[in-house]
């Protein structure tokens, strides 16, 4: 049975392999470009099977009169893609308060505009899936990538959250992890002008490794549409996804070390409770069902 798809950044890389790998098996694509040609090609051979729509992330309205649109025209939306953005590299002091808006804006706010904009479509029409294309680093972070993490593991707590808020109405998430991946996110880099004083620190040996094209990109961006595809196909799929073995190996590491330290501290957390409570356990809910 084919679906249908609302697909971010469908004109470059992850985004245009994963529509026309959707497309090519049946299926229907709405896709959003920012240049009106981007998906003519593609058009050309599918038909009506898929819809091009103008979108930019930081137009908050754009992007609610775009979904709203694509449902209209499409009646039904089983899974909506929130794929787009980019990489703002430089170290925190280097870059400028218009380059830290505009990649918050792109990658945080605009992912949660269209999750807010497709939240009340997909409860009308009894469920659907919202996919998050997150990075490894929405768990774990390099120098010069500060800002780019922070969108990540911005737009990461916010599903957390949302998610426990409409598993009754038959919404999940699934939020995927790639690692390092050969597309055309590199070149898509916004760079901060260097300042000197970074130049022998992590900072400015990151800055180093890009340059000279010794960061090992182990990621296929085929295998990784591939597995994106297969898992938002299936019934339950896991919240979060790692894809790539760098992903894989980093963020298993992270976790560790943080599930280590936590425990350790376990003494001195207990003793910022209030007497009253006499230590006992607190009793939260547990809300990983409504997160599968």
């Amino acid at each position: 049975m084919s679906k249908t798809w609302f697909i971010t950044g469908a004109s470059a890389g992850l985004g245009r392999m994963m529509t026309e790998r959707l497309l090519a098996r049946g299926d229907r694509v709405v896709g959003s470009v920012r240049r009106e040609d981007a998906l003519e090609d593609l058009q050309r051979q599918y038909g009506d099977r898929l819809m091009a729509v103008m979108l930019d992330l930081t137009d908050r309205t754009g992007i609610r009169a775009a979904v709203d649109n694509a449902f209209a025209r499409m009646s039904r939306i089983d899974n909506v893609v929130s794929n787009a953005g980019y990489g703002l590299f430089g170290a925190a002091e280097e870059v400028t308060d218009d380059q830290i808006d505009h990649q918050i804006a792109t990658n945080l706010t605009g992912s949660i505009a269209l999750i807010r904009a497709a939240l009340p479509h997909l409860r009308l029409q009894g469920g659907g899936r919202i996919v998050q294309v997150s990075s490894e680093g929405g768990q774990i972070a390099y120098p010069n990538f500060s800002l780019y993490h922070a969108t990540k593991w911005g737009i990461e707590g916010f599903i957390e959250a949302v998610a426990q808020e409409v598993a009754a109405f038959g919404i999940d998430f699934l939020i995927i992890e790639p690692g390092p991946t050969a597309t055309n996110f590199g070149a898509g880099l916004v760079q901060a002008a260097p300042m000197e004083i970074y130049k022998d620190s992590p900072a400015g040996e990151m800055r180093r490794i890009l340059a000279d094209g010794s960061w090992k990109i182990k990621g296929d961006a085929g295998q990784t549409v591939e597995a994106m595809i297969t898992v938002a196909d299936q019934k339950k799929p896991p919240f979060r996804l790692a894809l790539g073995s760098s992903a894989y190996d980093g963020i298993s590491r992270a976790l560790e070390q943080r599930l280590t330290e936590v425990r350790e501290q376990r003494e001195v957390a207990y003793s910022a409770d209030s007497k009253l409570f006499n230590n006992d356990e607190t009793i939260m809910p547990d809300n990983s069902a409504n997160r599968a």
